[in-house]
């Protein structure tokens, strides 16, 4: 299926207009264990019923993912993919630090996203080709040359199944950046950390993971908006990379082999713990 994605803007934004009523009129409610320390709460799960109900009636012709509930529609070219709150465990904590994700893949590769901060009144959008806007305002990435000037985000330290050995590279990742850059962020929220570099706010962002959910949205925006979205190796980003990199063009090459350095490093490590 071939479409222009941004006919489709004006009901993403509707979708995504659903989801943040809900979010700042109820409570968080019932929280659903998905894991160790992984959760879900009632709101997460009314986010999705409805945005979900709303596109099946609006894009029957396209498939839908959710991070709670999985696929509920199939397509063989496109596909929604939502995170309803992205951010839930600093939602439950009263942290204003969460999103709604919408993007829409095309195959494997994201060409429409909307992230909306319900509580900080701040809506992101991005079409392909058509730049990517907070607000209604262009947006563009920062400038950023250096890593000892810059703001990097990292993603969540992994919880669950293996958490010890997922977060090897990860603490070795940290440790790289620290010796590094400016300032290490973790708000907690992969849209956020995406749309943020989009904005300029912060000068890249890295996640050792690549849920739809999580990246569709800001993967779109943050290129719209003249960022670098690439995967481990530098290459191009797409919803199956290993990990998700975006950042002002300029730092990518040295982020790169930082995050080289940190896995030889994981792996020297273990093999010294051998």
């Amino acid at each position: 299926m071939t479409i222009d994605a941004r006919t489709l803007l004006p009901i993403a934004e509707h979708a995504v207009s659903i989801a943040r009523e809900i979010i700042r009129t109820k409570a968080p409610g019932v929280v659903t264990a998905k894991g160790d320390r992984d959760m879900a709460t009632e709101v997460d799960y009314a986010v999705e019923h409805a945005v979900r109900e709303f596109l099946s009636r609006e894009t029957p012709e396209i498939g839908f993912l959710g991070e709670e509930e999985g696929v509920s529609r199939t397509s063989d070219g496109l596909t929604w993919a939502l995170d309803p709150v992205d951010g839930t465990a600093n939602f439950l904590h009263g942290i204003p630090l969460c999103a709604v994700s919408l993007g829409l893949i095309d195959q494997r590769t994201p060409t429409l996203g909307l992230i909306d901060l319900p509580f900080l009144d701040l809506r992101y959008a991005a079409a392909k080709g058509a730049g990517a806007v907070a607000n209604g305002s262009k947006i563009r990435v920062s400038e950023a040359r250096e890593l000892r000037t810059a703001i990097v985000a990292i993603g969540d330290y992994a919880v669950g199944e293996n958490a010890d050995e997922r977060n090897r590279p990860r603490l070795a990742l940290t440790q790289e950046l620290a010796a590094r850059v400016q300032r290490i962020r973790m708000f907690g929220s992969a849209a956020i950390d995406l749309a943020w570099v989009a904005e300029g706010k912060i000068d890249a962002n890295i996640m050792l993971s690549n849920n739809p959910w999580d990246t569709a949205a800001g993967a779109i925006i943050a290129r719209e908006a003249g960022a670098t979205v690439v995967d481990l190796d530098g290459s191009p980003h797409s919803m199956t990379a290993h990990a998700t990199i975006a950042a002002s063009p300029k730092l990518v090459a040295d982020l790169i082999d930082l995050i080289a350095e940190a896995r030889k490093d994981t792996v020297l490590n273990r093999r010294v713990a051998k």
